[in-house]
């Protein structure tokens, strides 16, 4: 701004973008503009928030310098665009009414979790919300999950159905007020409430009180959340935790704990500075650490726990009211559907699951589940992108084209793609189950709405596969589809987090299924390119046959059954007893190739050597096998890698497995077994980068796939990488390397297609 502000008084015009609205960045706006003797305006446009200023230039400068330095805590600011304009001769500063004039792409805030302000006047007998479990103000509390419509005004969010009582009202249009234009304001006298309903019997004295007491006794009680309900028990209380998990039908995954406060969290499990951080940090997600003790029942088979802190005002209050300090605090659902959030599907859905109801009156818009993150060596890992990161702008890409991304149908999201800006959207699940999908369309009706996009006028992205809900949906709706390959889209949504369009990367794709370009089941796939240029697939793991195709994930048995049917009886008839009946009639289906499909999938070559080392029951939740051997993997120190050679393009795998048949033969231990086939997977990953980089000129290394959500793997890679300067790795820093990813990189895929370069 120094070349344009050369005269003692001016006039500029400034437009911020970024999660800027609902955050209090008008009232901050209105106090420097005030501290500085500066005249205007302010106001919420559509594409973020619209500034006015005018006076000495100097002071300007000033002001620009602030709104760099030490913008509100919850807002994150993309783009500062400031020009020149003429003087209007304003005499004073203002705030004025949201202005609306085209489709909106101003970024919707993510829910933030209550702030230290808050907290103190929730605990201070003296103050007037005292107590109250909907406090909030511009730096905390809901957004995404109440608001209705944009621009982000009271009317236009669940709020808009209780009036406010004067001191609110006064607080509200008080510019120097912490509370100057929070929506969900709200207080005692004019705001929502919570009661109990246990029983059949509704209760609203001291709901909180009695649920707190509720789960002392280790009772299951649902929870009535920011963005859905949650089911609570005391994490102690061994019978409560597998109560609960009968009545869920979550047999082993494990569950997330919620903790009354960091010291308890240190006492649980072993706390980077990155996960302590992740822990405090506004978004408040499940963190995953290496637990200090086991808790029976939480995580089973699982060196880590997900730990998480109170984020809303109700759980401080649950805490302080004598709660059990460490809570089982867990999606209400039954396993694997979406988290509930109606108060009258909450009831319908939980009964005989739920002892008791704490039940919020404030409506929630849509379900926003919790998010979870874990600290690498390749820095923070998003595996669940919800609530405090979604909605999330992750990059702008070079297209004016409208798109929608559908993702893949597991752990589903989408994105839509409003001037450039791509827009992900949270967790929304796995689309066979009918509520998943009906939360699938929900969240595209919701984001098209709230942009005021035309569902006919989009370019819809979505994966090959030609039996996901996904593509029919696509292939229904869409006046132009454009098919991306699963295992690009992975690639491809590093590359556009990074912005990184014409980057020549060296990719490598690895996880259980995807839909590849000859019909086969990939998931070992090896990329050169970039996102102008196209992603080529250059190498694979060698193709072997899955019998029952994708039902094989359920079964670590059936893989090993693919993989090994290369193998003689004489090696194989060993491990006969240990592998079961299953494996027999799957190895005998194999060799016939009798209802088997081509796989080159990674994720499956991680459950057949689960099984061959004693993995051989049904997977209750998706990767449990991987999940298990890496758990198996962590209890040995490094060890040699086995032989896993990379010729003729192809990652050879039977060499590995001879070894590891040949060592579980001879009783080595299963965990320096584990650990040793994680070291094979990491060399090959470094031999094939070092070996591919310098024919196709090549200084970046992209991995991104559910396997790399392996931290383990992650970490015997970073070490083969150690001192090797002549390439970097780049890894999924916004958007989960899972599924979950998988829109991101559809959306980026489709902006550089022909077809809609051509639009």
């Amino acid at each position: 701004m120094s070349s344009d502000v050369q005269t003692k008084r001016q006039a500029v015009r400034i437009r911020v973008r970024g999660v800027v609205q609902g955050v209090g960045f008008r009232p901050f706006v209105y106090r420097e503009a005030a501290r500085l003797g500066l005249s205007g305006w302010v106001l919420n446009g559509e594409q973020g928030v619209e500034i006015h200023l005018e006076g000495d230039a100097s002071r300007i400068e000033l002001f620009l310098s602030a709104l760099e330095t030490h913008p509100p805590a919850a807002a994150r600011i993309a783009a500062v665009e400031t020009e020149r304009v003429r003087p209007c001769g304003y005499a004073g500063f203002e705030i004025r009414n949201s202005e609306k004039r085209d489709h909106p792409t101003v970024r919707i805030s993510p829910d933030l979790a209550i702030c230290a302000a808050c907290l103190r006047e929730l605990f201070d007998p003296r103050d007037r919300r005292y107590l109250y479990p909907y406090i909030n103000c511009t730096d905390c509390g809901p957004r995404y999950s109440i608001t209705l419509g944009l621009p982000y005004d009271r009317p236009q969010t669940t709020m808009g159905a209780w009036p406010l009582c004067d001191d609110c009202a006064r607080e509200y249009h008080d510019p120097f007020d912490r509370r100057f234009h929070a929506q969900p304001v709200a207080c005692p006298r004019c705001g929502p409430r919570y009661k109990l309903l246990i029983g059949g019997e509704l209760v609203e004295r001291e709901p909180i009180a009695l649920a707190a007491r509720l789960l002392r006794e280790g009772r299951i009680v649902a929870v009535k959340g920011i963005g859905g309900y949650h089911l609570a028990c005391d994490a102690m209380n061994a019978a409560a935790v597998w109560a609960l998990r009968e009545r869920k039908f979550r047999k082993e995954k494990p569950f997330a704990l919620m903790v009354r406060d960091p010291d308890t969290a240190r006492r649980l499990a072993e706390l980077s500075d990155e996960a302590e951080r992740l822990l405090s940090s506004v978004a408040r997600p499940i963190v995953l650490c290496p637990a200090r003790q086991t808790i029976e029942g939480v995580a089973p088979e699982n060196r880590d726990l997900g730990i998480m802190l109170p984020y809303a005002p109700l759980h401080h209050l649950l805490f302080a009211a004598d709660a059990p300090p460490v809570l089982v605090m867990t999606s209400a659902n039954r396993s694997s559907e979406p988290i509930a959030y109606d108060d009258e599907d909450a009831l319908a859905r939980l009964a005989g699951v739920a002892d008791a109801f704490l039940i919020g009156e404030r409506p929630i818009a849509r379900r926003v589940d919790d998010s979870i993150a874990r600290d690498t060596v390749f820095g923070p890992q998003l595996l669940r992108c919800a609530r405090g990161y979604a909605p999330c702008v992750v990059t702008t890409l070079p297209t004016s084209q409208p798109i929608l991304a559908l993702g893949a149908d597991l752990k589903n999201s989408v994105a839509l793609v409003v001037r450039g800006q791509v827009i992900v959207s949270q967790h929304i699940g796995d689309l066979d189950h009918f509520a998943a999908r009906r939360a699938f369309e929900e969240t595209i009706r919701d984001l098209c709405a709230l942009y005021e996009v035309d569902e006919r006028e989009l370019v819809i992205a979505h994966d090959a596969h030609p039996q996901y809900v996904s593509t029919d949906y696509a292939l229904h709706r869409a006046s132009i589809s454009v098919p991306v390959q699963h295992h690009r889209a992975h690639i491809a949504s590093v590359l556009a987090e990074r912005e990184a369009w014409e980057a020549r990367v060296i990719g490598f794709a690895f996880d259980g299924t995807g839909y590849g370009d000859d019909g086969a089941i990939w998931g070992g796939e090896i990329f050169v390119g970039s996102l102008c240029d196209g992603l080529k697939r250059v190498a694979h793991l060698r193709s072997a046959s899955l019998p029952g195709g994708d039902a094989a994930a359920h079964w670590p048995t059936q893989a090993a059954a693919g993989f090994l049917a290369a193998f003689d009886d004489a090696r194989l008839s060993p491990l006969g007893d240990q592998l079961g009946r299953r494996f027999g009639l799957a190895l005998s289906l194999a060799r016939k190739n009798v209802r088997s499909f081509p796989t080159t999938s990674i994720g499956r070559l991680f459950d057949a050597v689960a099984a061959v080392l004693g993995f051989v029951r049904e997977a209750s939740f998706e990767a449990q096998a991987a999940m298990w051997l890496e758990y198996l993997a962590r209890q040995s120190p490094p060890v040699q890698p086995y032989p896993f050679p990379f010729t003729d393009a192809e990652l050879d795998h039977r060499p590995l497995l001879a070894n590891v048949i040949a060592d579980r033969q001879r009783g080595r231990p299963v965990q320096e077994i584990a650990r040793a086939f994680h070291a094979s997977i990491a060399q090959a990953v470094a031999e094939v980068s070092f070996t591919l980089a310098p024919r196709f000129d090549v200084d970046t290394v992209v991995l991104s796939g559910g396997v790399f959500q392996n931290s383990l793997l992650l970490e015997e890679i970073a070490a083969r990488f150690d001192g090797r300067a002549e390439l970097k790795i780049w890894c999924n820093r916004q958007v989960p390397p899972n599924d979950g990813g998988t829109s991101l990189g559809q959306a980026a895929l489709a902006a550089f297609s022909r077809h809609t370069k051509k639009l």
